[in-house]
């Protein structure tokens, strides 16, 4: 009886069984043991305490019990107590390890439970900190938020964590979808376009119907943004937004909208280039019509077509406008560029009659003053004879109550002349014929332009040396007129040569 009083006694891990035989200093270093336990495995955490020091104490303990029961076999339990009272106190102190054991475990479990807390709590503060930033700047700490949700949702479902993930997944979400909910739809496609990709990487249950959430706000903000980059003008070759409606979702009732959404607008941009700015409507048709053409839909891509006739009615109107604002490079380039585009049209000839006056006018603006008239006057013609003493080509340009254009071929046998005798001997050699055009004109102001051009096969001495030029005549009933070109060497521009015309 009292090598078992001894033995439970010992069990307790505070040497007591020694204490009751004298064995003093045995007591202590079994007090050492448990203090050394006590010491490392307080406070509790997470990890809780290594098998190794465990299974060491344990051996202590087993080896107290045993050499204390050994003991005791040949030594008296000291004081007044008795061996079978030592070993019934012996029994009840063993609840005190046994305690303290359950009691390390409980602690162990809020340790972890903390620790798992601390963990919902970095990734709440990273969904704060992405949520102050653009989704771009701010996806890293979106995706650092999903980990630590996805790890306690999936690994941790039943801790204290684990149960309030649902929620956090909620809040994740309202986060990243913030720019839907402020319908600022263009900033929410990226956005949303990620959640969608969101059940790839989680459990499905965690998600519940947020799996299934995007859908709809992510086709909202595709049409809605299309629309708009409609009318901006931004949107992309592909398509933009709407484009990438009708690859996500083509059955949708957003895409079912498209078609409409880009009539109306073609509508409005072909209306708007009858309006102040007919080149800029133009550009933003043009812009429109190949954005539309590059939908998939093959029913929404054939309504570019539409945008034909106003981009045709554009191109006149700011070919004039640009006339009208003495931009006549731009004017000739915009009305040459409808009348070889536009064979048909109705208006290629007056097109074509403006883009003359427009290349006079940028040498001679006077010819800019007002578009040329629409119609020819009636009544009488003069006859107005151009002869060509020049080595090559004249293309002749004119302007005034009628508009046209001429060209006179280069005279093979005629040379420059010099500066001083180019207006005295200019196409009057005896009995030499000389190239020429006979124009019959109304009576009005007109603007001439003579543009030197080598002719094919002819001297090419000229080059690109002779400048084009440019003068005015008026055209009076009841005479008859007569003009010469020719060119001359000019000391002032060191040698060169420039084109010049003489009237009677």
């Amino acid at each position: 009886m009292r090598a078992l009083a001894v033995a439970l006694l010992n069990l307790t891990g505070l040497g007591l069984g020694y204490a009751l035989m004298g064995r003093w200093l045995r007591a202590i270093l079994c007090g050492v043991a448990t203090g050394w336990l006590l010491f490392a495995a307080l406070p509790a955490d997470p990890d809780g305490v290594s098998g190794g020091l465990v299974a060491g104490y344990l051996l202590v303990l087993a080896v107290a019990a045993l050499d204390g029961a050994w003991t005791a076999r040949r030594a008296a339990v000291g004081g007044s107590w008795r061996p079978v009272v030592a070993a019934c106190a012996g029994l009840v102190l063993l609840a005190v390890p046994a305690g303290g054991a359950v009691y390390y475990d409980s602690a162990r479990d809020e340790a972890v439970e903390q620790m798992l807390l601390d963990r919902l709590d970095e990734g709440d503060r990273a969904v704060e900190t992405a949520s102050a930033k653009s989704f771009d700047a701010g996806r890293t700490d979106y995706r650092s938020a999903l980990a630590v949700y996805r790890e306690l949702g999936e690994d941790h479902p039943g801790s204290r964590a684990g149960k309030l993930v649902p929620g956090r997944l909620d809040a994740f979400y309202k986060a990243i979808a913030a720019p839907y909910r402020q319908k600022k739809h263009c900033e929410a496609i990226e956005p949303l376009t990620y959640l969608r990709s969101v059940p790839d990487s989680i459990d499905a249950g965690l998600l519940g119907k947020l799996a299934r959430y995007p859908d709809e706000p992510l086709a909202d903000s595709m049409y809605a943004c299309g629309v708009s980059q409609l009318r901006d003008g931004t949107a992309e070759l592909s398509g933009g937004a709407l484009g990438e409606l009708l690859r996500t979702f083509p059955g949708s009732p957003q895409a079912g909208k498209v078609g409409s959404a880009v009539s109306e607008e073609i509508t409005a941009r072909t209306d708007a280039v009858r309006g102040s700015d007919p080149c800029a409507a133009t550009e933003d048709l043009r812009q429109l019509r190949s954005s539309v053409a590059a939908l998939q839909d093959k029913d929404i891509s054939a309504l570019a077509l539409t945008a034909d006739g106003g981009i045709r009615n554009g191109v006149y109107a700011c070919g004039l406008d640009e006339f009208k604002d003495k931009q006549f490079e731009e004017a000739r380039k915009t009305l040459t560029g409808f009348a070889d585009t536009y064979r048909k049209d109705e208006r290629r000839a007056r097109a074509k009659d403006i883009a003359i006056a427009a290349e006079i006018a940028d040498t001679r603006a006077a010819a800019g003053k007002r578009l040329p008239p629409a119609h020819a006057p009636g009544g009488s013609r003069m006859e107005l004879v151009i002869s060509n003493d020049a080595p090559d080509g004249v293309e002749v340009l004119y302007t005034g109550p009628v508009t046209g254009r001429v060209d006179i071929k280069g005279c093979g046998s005629c040379t420059p002349y010099s500066w001083s005798l180019g207006a005295l001997r200019a196409c009057k050699a005896a009995g030499k014929s000389y190239p020429q055009v006979t124009l019959r004109l109304p009576a009005g102001e007109y603007h001439f332009l003579y543009k030197h051009r080598v002719d094919s096969g002819g001297s090419g001495i000229t080059g690109a040396g002779v400048s084009s030029y440019a003068d005015g005549s008026t055209i009076q009933p009841g005479y008859r007129y007569t003009g010469c070109t020719y060119v001359t060497s000019s000391p002032s521009f060191g040698g060169g040569l420039t084109d010049t015309v003489s009237t009677g």
